[in-house]
């Protein structure tokens, strides 16, 4: 699997990017204003992930996603791993992370790859979704916010 960012004249993969944000809207406004990257393997997109700048210093993982058929082989661990260096190696001190509180796996794996809990944004998704949104039998209501100091 190679991990590269998206050339200008490449459109983002937009059914991953949908897999791990169900808004259109907001999926085309973040990608607009940060860095789309690409797993492929076989010449076939098989993961992505979208670092955007959030304030000095810090910058967001705010998409990540693998496709389904690829799930359980360790690639989403890969992204994020990927992704923290990628933080690293452009200077950034501060890379977060924001998922639901439904998102049982995504929070253990975050946790794993070294991100802490910072806070939580309350009905974060009532708010700036239309349909609400269950996952594991949980209705997503709040973003939990993550975080990993890279300057460590």
């Amino acid at each position: 699997m190679d991990i590269r960012l998206l050339r200008k004249q490449e459109n983002p993969p937009m059914e991953l990017l949908l897999l791990a944000d169900p808004s259109r809207a907001i999926v085309e406004e973040y990608v607009k204003r940060g860095e789309c990257f690409i797993a492929e393997s076989e010449h076939q997109i098989i993961g992505v992930y979208v670092l955007l700048p959030t304030r000095p210093g810090t910058v967001e993982l705010v998409n990540i996603a693998v496709a389904e058929k690829h799930h359980g082989r360790g690639i989403g661990k890969q992204l994020v791993r990927n992704a923290i260096q990628t933080a690293k190696d452009k200077g950034w001190k501060t890379i977060e992370i924001g998922t639901g509180n439904s998102s049982i796996g995504q929070l253990a794996l975050y946790q794993k790859c070294g991100f802490r809990i910072t806070g939580i944004d309350i009905n974060y998704f009532i708010r700036h979704y239309h349909d609400e949104i269950f996952e594991n039998g949980i209705q997503c209501r709040d973003m939990i916010r993550l975080s990993l100091d890279l300057s460590i």
